[in-house]
């Protein structure tokens, strides 16, 4: 697995053997950011949940991002995630937090511009956690959501704030694009 744009272009992106872990291929990252490259979507500000190997938020890291907090609860895969940044020089530029999603939610700062979530298929929060990115400024006007789920999982047109602006399927990957609207 590579990056497959920007400052550290064709990077090789380790990753553990787990069978649970299922890391973003490069075709759905190109595709990913190709959308959000389309919808002029800012990257200053990043957030990968649920973040694997870190192979989101280092791509984005390379194409301009000036900050990315991980947040993986696997110790052994924050480590991983750790010698990737390394690998690639971008340690200072981020920071990985080892908690779970829900934990994480109550001491990370935002606000983010683009929030990337690949939770486990089949997990049931998505909307749970989408709803708490907008209710605990976590998110401000137009930040983008990139959700990866199964084409099993039906996600909602909206989560509080946020609607659906676009979805793509890729094989048994479905991507879902949510943007925060104007705050009332």
């Amino acid at each position: 697995m590579r990056i497959t744009a920007g400052q550290a272009k064709g990077l090789t992106i380790k990753s553990n053997k787990r069978r649970s872990l299922r890391p973003t291929s490069s075709t759905v990252r190109s595709a990913i950011f190709s959308i959000l490259a389309s919808m002029n979507t800012t990257l200053s500000r990043v957030l990968d949940l649920y973040a694997g190997t870190g192979a989101l938020g280092i791509e984005a890291l390379s194409r301009g991002a000036q900050w990315v907090d991980f947040i993986e609860q696997d110790p052994r895969s924050c480590d991983l995630i750790k010698q990737n940044l390394k690998g690639a020089g971008f340690e200072e530029q981020s920071h990985v937090y080892c908690s779970s999603v829900k934990k994480a939610l109550s001491f990370v700062k935002g606000p983010y511009d683009l929030v990337f979530m690949d939770p486990p298929y089949g997990d049931e929060s998505i909307g749970e956690v989408l709803l708490k990115l907008g209710s605990l400024n976590l998110s401000r006007d137009n930040t983008t959501v990139v959700v990866e789920h199964s084409r099993r999982q039906q996600l909602e047109e909206r989560y509080g704030n946020s609607s659906r602006v676009k979805d793509r399927r890729y094989g048994d990957t479905c991507i879902s694009i949510y943007r925060e609207e104007a705050k009332r």
